[in-house]
């Protein structure tokens, strides 16, 4: 029989989210006419902003003529569209990134589990805790992880924990990792770090070699003046970080997928026989070989999305599922449920009431409530005795959550 990667047979049997929607679709079968509001998996709710939708119609259009047809696309995304990212994501927030440091992709989920693809098994990797699940399940995928201890850890990866006790703000590594994991505004959390918080971080790196791994696909639901859109905002990032973000929770492409990685030229790593080199060309390497672009249609409604109409509605899109997020809040407050997030971040993370764990509130919640969330055990051994709620529901079901979880009070 064939020979299988020990590393996969590692993992839990099922993704968090897989199994969330297992255990759903059980419930569903078993009780047919329940009417479940569902705000686990981060899918949004509002439709594909409209000049994204007539930007796809014109682009298919353009794949029925012979003079504007396109095939396979640059592996890196089109200039125009990087020059759009480079120019709307970054210029006008006084950050310079030339386009060739940019690298369209299916999305950020994609990017920040394939970017192990170019690091060595060796690296020491960190990751806060809770942890977007993708971060540590791809480097056990890699071998970079150990085994998994009686604490519910990898041996081999750091674990940052957020918790109450540090206003769910993470120290600084003690193990001096190669690797670091952030993301920011989190999830699962709903935190954010301040400009200050984040220098913290670039310093660190700095100093002990270190690459950061910075998710910002939340990025765009920032609110606070003092918390930065882009890693690239503080002095020295350039030097140590790779920036991942998307498309999908801003202006609706979770079904079309789309998202961009910023690598920059500064950025160097070291082979086995001392020789420098960059990570720019060895991403580029990896696309090339393993990615065969974003479609022509997708980048085209990704570049709408940059014009006056374009960030209008994007902005709308934002503001629907903050004012979510408000009612989410405070509707728990009302009840006297701890939680925090909503802020800065679509996310909601509730402490458990009367010390249930995760699951077993997932259990009381979607039972007693016909509402569907995700336990915090699954994003690390930290987000045991938490629960998390997006604000991607309709505005409706928001406010029918909320109602229908008053009995918990």
């Amino acid at each position: 029989m064939i020979r299988i990667n020990d590393n996969f047979h590692r993992l839990s049997p099922t993704y968090l989210f897989t199994e969330v929607a297992r255990r759903l679709k059980a419930y569903k079968e078993a009780h047919p006419d329940a009417d479940i509001i569902r705000m686990g998996i981060g899918d949004v709710t509002c439709p594909i902003c409209p000049v994204a939708v007539e930007a796809m119609k014109k682009a298919a259009d353009d794949q029925t003529h012979a003079a504007t047809f396109h095939g396979y696309g640059p592996e890196q995304g089109y200039a125009w569209l990087r020059k759009a990212i480079a120019d709307g994501d970054y210029r006008q927030r006084g950050v310079e990134i030339d386009i060739d440091e940019i690298f369209v992709s299916d999305g950020a989920k994609s990017d920040t589990g394939n970017i192990g693809d170019i690091l060595s098994t060796d690296c020491r990797v960190a990751v806060t805790d809770p942890v977007y699940p993708v971060y540590v399940d791809t480097n056990v995928m890699a071998g970079r992880a150990g085994h998994m201890t009686d604490t519910g850890q990898w041996s081999h990866i750091e674990y940052l924990p957020c918790t109450a006790a540090n206003d769910f703000i993470p120290s600084l590594p003690t193990r001096h990792p190669d690797v670091i994991y952030l993301c920011y505004p989190n999830n699962p959390t709903g935190t954010a770090l301040t400009r200050d918080e984040l220098s913290r971080w670039v310093d660190y790196a700095r100093r002990n070699g270190s690459l950061i791994l910075f998710d910002s696909a939340y990025e765009a639901y920032i609110t606070r003046p003092d918390v930065p859109h882009s890693i690239y905002e503080i002095e020295g990032a350039r030097e140590v970080a790779i920036e991942f973000r998307s498309f999908s929770k801003t202006a609706g492409f979770t079904g079309l997928r789309c998202g961009y990685t910023v690598v920059p030229r500064e950025l160097k790593g070291v082979a086995d026989d001392g020789t420098e080199i960059s990570l720019n060309a060895l991403w580029l390497r990896r696309q090339s070989t393993k990615f065969n672009g974003a479609s022509y249609i997708i980048q085209r409604a990704a570049e709408a999305l940059y014009t006056p109409e374009g960030r209008r509605q994007v902005a709308d899109t934002i503001a629907y599922y903050m004012r979510n997020a408000a009612v989410l809040r405070d509707g728990l407050a009302s009840i006297g449920i701890e939680a925090r997030g909503g802020i800065d971040a679509p996310y909601i993370w509730l402490r458990t009431p009367d010390g249930l764990s995760s699951w077993e509130f997932f259990d009381l919640l979607l039972d007693r409530c016909r509402v569907a969330g995700t336990p915090g055990c699954g994003f690390g051994p930290s987000g045991e005795g938490y629960f998390r709620l997006t604000a991607f529901s309709s505005y409706e079901d928001t406010l029918r959550a909320v109602e229908r979880m008053r009995p918990l009070k």
